[in-house]
């Protein structure tokens, strides 16, 4: 068992309200952070601090040579499209951005500025970059999950719920990779292996993930949650609403997923994503280009289970399932 360790933001500085500041002084350089989540949630918040303490890590220090402007959009659409303006006529030196529709809404906004993407998951398909080893435009970053995922999911969900036929992936159109098709090929070709019947509920709102789940729960079906910032934003209603129906559900890359009271959640390390994503801002203010540094791909997953929320489904987890786990929550 481990407890989850949450960096404190570095120097404290990003502790301070996150509303525009003035003009950094003359010699201090600038950073745009847009981020797809909400800063109610601890756990996005440490991941800002993992980035801010890489930073400090190598020489950049927040309120005395850099300058760090951050945003916060919960997720929301319109206020990702209004911030990503904002952030550009700031003209920082370089911008971290986290998620798909983050780092889309920034690209149209800018050409030239570079951007450093962390917690994206198809920057070719998205069109943000030519190719992962040479990205060939402004923009390079880090990836957090790959296609492939969309049927590693329902294997390990079916291994703690065998018992199950029907499964959904819900994603919002909106948000989701690729309109939610991005992993959909890898799930189906799951699906048909284990012999589960695939279905896709699409969701833009509250009330359609309660209805999604609810219908879910009659059916007696399982659930895998896409790597969707909506879905990230929205996990404890979607937990809730999966306890309250009995649907045992993965939170695929969803960090806080089964920390928070769902069943299962299996994604990469994303600390040492940010870490690396310090790296490369780093190297892009020391004069590097963004089009020669490639685009990187995670090194580590964690599974993560909930014993509790699994006894409440009354699953039986076998203990060569719970050996394999990163982290059993009791």
């Amino acid at each position: 068992m481990r407890r989850r360790d949450f960096i404190t933001l570095a120097g404290g500085a990003l502790a301070r309200p996150l509303a525009a500041r003035a003009q950094p002084a003359k010699g201090m350089r600038r950073i745009g952070v847009l981020l797809g989540w909400s800063e109610s949630n601890p756990v996005f918040r440490s991941w800002i601090g993992t980035f801010a303490d890489g930073l400090a890590r190598l020489g950049w220090l927040d309120g005395r040579n850099v300058q760090m402007d951050v945003r916060w959009t919960g997720g929301d659409v319109r206020r990702i499209q209004s911030f990503a303006k904002d952030l550009v006529e700031l003209q920082p030196d370089v911008i971290l951005s986290s998620t798909t529709p983050v780092t889309a809404a920034l690209q149209r906004e800018t050409r030239t500025l570079p951007i450093v993407f962390a917690v994206v998951v198809d920057p070719v398909g998205s069109g943000f970059v030519a190719g992962l080893p040479r990205p060939g435009g402004n923009i390079t970053g880090f990836i957090n999950v790959e296609p492939e995922m969309g049927g590693k999911w329902l294997e390990l969900l079916k291994q703690i719920a065998p018992r199950m036929t029907r499964v959904a992936m819900m994603f919002n159109p909106d948000t989701a990779p690729g309109g939610g098709t991005f992993f959909l090929k890898a799930f189906e070709a799951a699906a048909r292996s284990l012999a589960v019947e695939p279905i896709t509920v699409r969701v833009r709102s509250d009330a359609e993930i309660e209805a999604g789940i609810t219908s879910l729960g009659r059916e007696q079906a399982g659930l895998v949650l896409q790597s969707d910032s909506f879905l990230a934003v929205h996990d404890r209603m979607i937990i809730s609403a999966a306890a309250r129906n009995n649907v045992p559900a993965i939170g695929a890359d969803i960090p806080t997923f089964a920390s928070g009271g769902g069943l299962l959640s299996y994604g990469p390390n994303f600390p040492d994503i940010f870490r690396g994503a310090a790296s490369y801002v780093d190297r892009i203010l020391g004069g590097a280009n963004p089009s020669d540094l490639p685009v990187q791909t995670p090194t580590k997953y964690e599974l993560v289970i909930n014993l509790k929320t699994a006894q409440a489904l009354g699953l039986t987890i076998p203990e060569s399932f719970l050996q394999r786990a990163d982290e059993v929550i009791e």
